[in-house]
């Protein structure tokens, strides 16, 4: 139950409804006792004299009672629930807060569909603790405290053999309580593991589709749903048993109350009101038991969920802001990487060593290298997506782990290996603005220009809403190029002064890559630009290439004195030329067999 304790801030802006709500827990069950003892008092008095006008008058206080309680757990219900639904937004949004700042590393090695499911199953189980849980288990003690200090007044002994059956109760629920509390773990994580293999086959459909891998793969999420449907059950058994075993001494007590109860009547110990009174109240408290079986229930799921949710929050970000950052203003573009080495987490060798470069403002400048030379790497090392192991990386001579991440991050456009586009309109993909459905809205200048040199603008055309075209998931609706044109189109539009462009290019084709290159020449003007990349047809025209071989700056230089000296660089450029000729005689051959 530890766990839960993390569950104590989130219940502070809320402590004014949750006292109110609790004190209304206490009226209520006021109002919930007294209707039994004045059944007792009725009862006593009918028998002394039969009147109707005595029963109408009980009658009518008894129905009082009872809708004063009724409104009372009314509004309680509606007080402590709302609040543990307040609540459950609020974590989801702290959980979601939590995952923007946490560093690229993390969600390379979290499972998406792990996540998903800690964000939706795991804090519905931690709302249930936070609201229904919390209500009724100070229900059950204000209604237990109150029933019991009644029925010893009644009668003592009769409480005390009542209370006999009950003394099982407790140890049951203890033990029950540890059972339900692993089965519940297992399965929370089978279907994290469940969530997970969903949503991988539901983004990668086409490559299932692809390798026809329908079937095994309809199997293997059957056997995972199979799994999951084992957990449950084995949970619902150990449920089923806890419930029935609860009824069964609760129901052993009222054979207690029936026999000695009963005796105590005939014998005049006691009045045929009280025993009425004190059958109810041994009722009232059979519920209480009851309740706490389902409200432990609660609380070892609960306890079980933020666990999980703890195991999350307790990750640090890796990536953090001093307490009083720099804020960068009228960014120049001066970038400087003084005796850089990184090293991925987990990994056993540096992917950087001791690379020193300089990029003065407003320069093109162009990274190369073989596949796995670190080009990528020195990429995001700019806006701060991983920090340097070892040296120190400057924009306008200032570190950027002494920057504010919103001002370092707001002067760079980023435009990465992979392209990402969110399942929303073209244009808003591109404008980056919340999701709106303004089909018919004129494109404006700045976009229009920002599709102009990511040549979108003539695949408006063939998309059936042009720049209003609602994209799938990941943008599976767009071909590789035109994703890629895309994010490009998002980093022209943003303006920023520093330009990012990691492999930007590598999915279009030759022809429109010349059209975007040329376009990009005239808009890289007067703005720092880093490209990287392999083809060399992107990069000839840098104002600086840097050559980068096994992790090492081992180049530098314009195009034509790099490929002077013969070095990497020109080793480079004649592979790609032979690969690229290569590719054309086979596409020869193919087109004359046909």
């Amino acid at each position: 139950m530890r766990s839960l304790r993390t569950l104590l801030p989130y219940f502070r802006p809320y402590r004014v409804g949750l006292a109110i709500g609790l004190v209304l827990v206490v009226l209520s069950n006021l109002f919930t006792v007294a209707g039994p003892y004045v059944l007792k008092i009725a009862i006593d008095a009918l028998e002394q004299e039969m009147s109707s006008e005595l029963v109408v008058r009980y009658a009518v206080l008894i129905v009082a009672i009872a809708l004063l309680g009724g409104v009372g757990r009314y509004w309680m219900r509606e007080l402590l629930n709302g609040i543990s639904r307040r609540m459950e937004t609020d974590i989801r949004d702290a959980l979601f807060g939590h995952f923007l700042r946490l560093p690229p590393e993390f969600f390379d090695e979290w499972r998406t569909g792990d996540l998903m499911s800690r964000a939706t199953n795991d804090i519905q189980a931690v709302r249930m603790v936070a609201g229904p849980a919390i209500m009724y288990t100070v229900n059950t003690a204000v209604v237990a405290s109150l029933a019991l200090a009644l029925m010893i007044w009644i009668d003592a002994r009769l409480t005390l053999f009542a209370m006999i059956p009950m003394i099982a109760i407790p140890p049951g629920v203890f033990i029950f309580g540890k059972q339900i509390h692993r089965r519940f773990e297992r399965i929370q994580e089978q279907f994290s593991e469940l969530s997970n293999f969903a949503q991988e086959n539901l983004a990668g459909a086409r490559i299932v589709k692809a390798y026809a891998r329908e079937v095994s793969q309809a199997r293997r999420f059957e056997s995972l749903n199979q799994e999951y449907k084992g957990r449950n059950l084995a949970l619902a058994r150990i449920w089923g048993l806890f419930h029935p075993s609860l009824m069964f001494f609760a129901g052993m007590a009222g054979v207690v109350v029936l026999w000695y109860g009963g005796g105590q009547v005939i014998r005049g110990a006691i009045s045929l009101g009280d025993f009425v009174a004190f059958s109810f109240y041994l009722t009232l408290l059979m519920w209480p038991m009851i309740a706490l079986g389902w409200v432990t229930n609660l609380f070892q799921r609960g306890s079980a969920s933020m666990g999980r949710l703890n195991e999350l929050f307790e990750i640090e970000p890796t990536i953090r802001e001093p307490e009083a950052p720099a804020i960068l203003e009228r960014v120049t573009g001066a970038i400087r990487f003084e005796e850089v080495t990184f090293r991925y987490p987990g990994a056993d060798r540096d992917v950087l060593r001791s690379i020193s470069l300089e990029i003065e403002p407003g320069q093109t400048v162009a990274i190369v290298g073989a596949t796995a030379s670190g080009k990528s790497t020195v990429a995001r090392l700019i806006p701060r997506l991983y920090d340097a192991t070892g040296g120190v990386v400057r924009v306008d001579g200032v570190d950027v782990r002494d920057v504010s991440l919103a001002s370092l991050r707001a002067a760079i456009a980023f435009v990465p290996q992979e392209p990402f586009l969110f399942s929303m309109r073209l244009r808003r993909n591109i404008e980056l603005r919340p999701r709106r459905d303004d089909g018919d809205e004129p494109i404006p200048e700045k976009l229009a220009h920002a599709l102009d040199v990511a040549q979108l603008d003539r695949t408006l055309a063939v998309l059936p809403e042009g720049i209003d075209t609602r994209l799938g998931e990941r943008g599976i609706n767009l071909s590789g190029g035109q994703k890629q044109r895309a994010t490009l189109a998002r980093a022209v539009y943003r303006d920023a002064p520093i330009l990012i462009l990691d492999d930007a290019l590598s999915a279009v084709d030759s022809e429109t890559e010349t059209k975007i290159l040329r376009a990009l020449r005239e808009y890289m003007s007067g703005r720092t630009s880093i490209i990287v990349s392999h083809r060399v047809s992107a990069v000839r025209h840098a104002d600086a290439i840097f050559v980068l071989d096994e992790g090492e700056l081992v180049e530098r230089g314009v195009h034509d004195d790099l490929m002077e000296a013969g070095g990497v660089y020109a080793r480079l450029l004649e592979r790609q030329l032979l690969e690229e000729e290569l590719e054309a005689i086979e596409g020869r051959r193919l087109v004359s067999s046909r």
